[in-house]
């Protein structure tokens, strides 16, 4: 397989190794950070197409590959998909300064909050909740001070008065929102939308398809996937858990065909060379987790997957698995810093 090394940051880019997916090319794996690329119609039998294109969205790859009677209207499908993803990009991106969330950050006030952003802060606050608090939005103050301090190109790490200013600014509990209106209690704070946005995006993708009467695709945004219906053998779509040490032994190989899985890792969007400080933070203790190197979550929605990784990922592997045993619906496989294998009460039965 060959491999990409693409800038990502947020979604703007930051350093992350994409491969090419080997799934929907042939092989009948998709692997949760193997993408294709470009576009492909393939007529697998008198009855059915298997249409597939990738562009590049939300610091990533977006891959929707659909099976399909009609290849045009499956091309069809695909084009009304990325105007979809383009859409909600254009609303929900915090790099963009025009966005509503970007104002929201700017001035600490936001009113007449449009829907879509309405529902992934309100589900967000959800999410905090159910994690007593590891899945936390208001964590921008510490990413941001992490891509400033290692912005140099220094090794060096924030100082521990820096990064207890910061961590005295996150908090979900400071956020006062009713459904329309949203405010920070104190200035300086923030709110990153990353580890939720894209699970959400995908869903909002997957659920314009079935408007569309494609009952068949999978979606993969550069690691979050949603599946419905079957493969071209109508058997489960298969997914592959990427490798956080990038040599391609994937932990494990499931089966999936109407759920969502995402995976969280510090592999993914580091600031150090020696990726101590990345993209997911403990809003406890204002760090970077050390106890795992990857999370995998298998849940109904994508947008709880990714939200659940990311929350799991701030726990030990231990207190994670007990976590997710406590969800109707939910599986997890914890990758730990040692790489030991954790899994849920019900992850094998997923397993090929």
């Amino acid at each position: 397989m060959k491999k990409n090394t693409l800038p990502k940051q947020g979604w703007r880019g930051d350093r992350r190794d994409f491969l090419k997916m080997t799934g929907t090319l042939g092989l009948g794996v998709a692997a949760t950070s193997l993408i294709p690329v470009g576009a492909e119609a393939v007529k697998l039998n008198r009855r059915l197409y298997k249409v597939s294109q990738a562009r590049f969205s939300m610091g990533t790859y977006v891959s929707l590959t659909l099976i399909h009677p009609s290849k045009d209207q499956a091309e069809d499908a695909i084009g009304r998909a990325f105007e979809e993803v383009n859409r909600l990009v254009s609303i929900l991106n915090r790099f963009d300064h025009t966005t509503a969330v970007s104002q929201l950050n700017k001035e600490g006030v936001l009113k007449d909050v449009p829907p879509e952003v309405a529902q992934v802060i309100y589900r967000s606050l959800h999410y905090n909740r159910l994690t007593a608090g590891a899945f936390d939005i208001t964590v921008k103050p510490l990413v941001d001070l992490f891509r400033r301090t290692f912005a140099s190109g220094r090794n060096t790490p924030p100082s521990e008065k820096a990064i207890e200013e910061a961590l005295a600014l996150v908090g979900s509990h400071k956020i006062s929102f009713d459904g329309k209106n949203i405010r920070f209690s104190q200035p300086g704070m923030g709110i990153t939308l990353d580890g939720i946005a894209k699970g959400f995006i995908v869903d909002r993708i997957s659920e314009l398809l079935k408007r569309l009467n494609i009952e068949n695709h999978l979606i993969n945004a550069g690691g979050d996937i949603r599946t419905r219906g079957h493969r071209k053998d109508k058997r489960p779509w298969r997914i592959a858990i990427e490798d956080p040490e990038k040599r391609g032994r994937y932990p494990d190989i499931i089966r999936l065909s109407n759920g969502a899985i995402a995976t969280s890792g510090n592999y993914e969007v580091y600031f150090d060379r020696d990726k101590l400080f990345h993209h997911i933070v403990n809003p406890a203790t204002g760090r970077s987790p050390r106890a795992a190197k990857s999370v995998s979550v298998v849940s109904k929605t994508t947008m709880e997957a990714d939200a659940l990784s990311t929350g799991i990922f701030v726990m030990s592997p231990e207190e994670g698995i007990r976590f997710s045993d406590s969800l109707k619906g939910c599986e997890c496989l914890i990758v730990s810093g040692r790489g030991k294998k954790f899994m849920s009460s019900g992850w094998s039965r997923m397993a090929t």
